[in-house]
């Protein structure tokens, strides 16, 4: 793992075995299994009380993950928890993702982790089958608003980390060690987590790592570019003043130049 900044590319690795790709998605070659955090689908319409379709974001991430998977030859697409943003949608809703869903299973084999916001139900009327976590090339794939068993390699999303960068602008990051790698959320609609702030390095306290654990890959549509290690990043900008946690707003994404 490198601890320096890189030139911005199409992935980088982030630990042994995983590989950040544009557009926020981690790869493990070995299994080609492509990692999707946090996608929250049908959002617009949970959050509408079922009277905000078209559901434009379900679309636009289903082509973005379908691409994603074509590009890598992926056998398989896991999602990490979170798949949708709640199971109290329309009878709309439910035949687009559900449909969204369907067309995923043409490109690739498709495995559900249950995040917090598939409730008690784990979304089975949407989903169908869902898994607590699975393994794939010795890392555990889970949500991450549980602790995994100690001492397991763990890859999780839950967190929406992300780059503040001023002006309501902010970027997707990977946030990435030897032991833990959290992915950044799909889901257009949070600005995230700040990984520069205290908040971020608080919500990983389960996992044990600190800031000079951590290096940090902000993802864009088409690139990656590597900031270097967290700790290292958070001195050069001098640890900017804690921002709020996870919030769901449309956020501006940074652009490639």
């Amino acid at each position: 793992m490198s601890r320096k900044p890189a030139p911005a590319a199409a992935e980088y690795p982030l630990a042994d075995g995983v590989v950040a790709l544009a557009a926020g998605f981690a790869f493990l070659p070995r299994a080609r299994a492509l990692l999707v955090a946090d996608a929250h689908f049908g959002y617009e319409d949970v959050m509408g009380g079922g009277a905000a379709l078209p559901l434009w974001s379900t679309a636009e991430m289903t082509a973005s993950i379908a691409i994603a998977a074509r590009r890598n030859a992926a056998r398989e697409v896991v999602f990490l928890g979170d798949v949708i943003h709640g199971s109290a949608m329309s009878e709309g809703a439910i035949g687009v993702v559900t449909g969204a869903l369907r067309e995923l299973r043409e490109v690739a084999d498709v495995t559900f982790v249950a995040g917090n916001h598939e409730g008690r139900s784990r979304g089975a009327a949407i989903l169908g089958s869902t898994v607590q976590s699975c393994e794939r090339d010795g890392w555990l794939l889970a949500h991450g608003d549980k602790r995994g068993p100690l001492g397991q390699r763990a890859i999780i999303g839950h967190l929406h980390p992300s780059m503040h960068l001023g002006g309501g602008i902010s970027a997707p990051a990977f946030l990435a060690g030897e032991r833990i790698v959290v992915v950044p959320a799909l889901t257009p609609y949070s600005r995230g987590l700040d990984v520069l702030s205290p908040e971020c390095i608080a919500a990983l306290a389960p996992w044990d790592v600190r800031r000079s654990d951590l290096q940090v890959v902000a993802a864009t549509a088409d690139r990656v570019f590597p900031f270097g290690m967290l700790s290292a990043l958070c001195a050069t900008l001098r640890s900017p003043a804690p921002s709020p946690a996870t919030g769901f707003v449309r956020r501006r994404r940074l652009e490639p130049n």
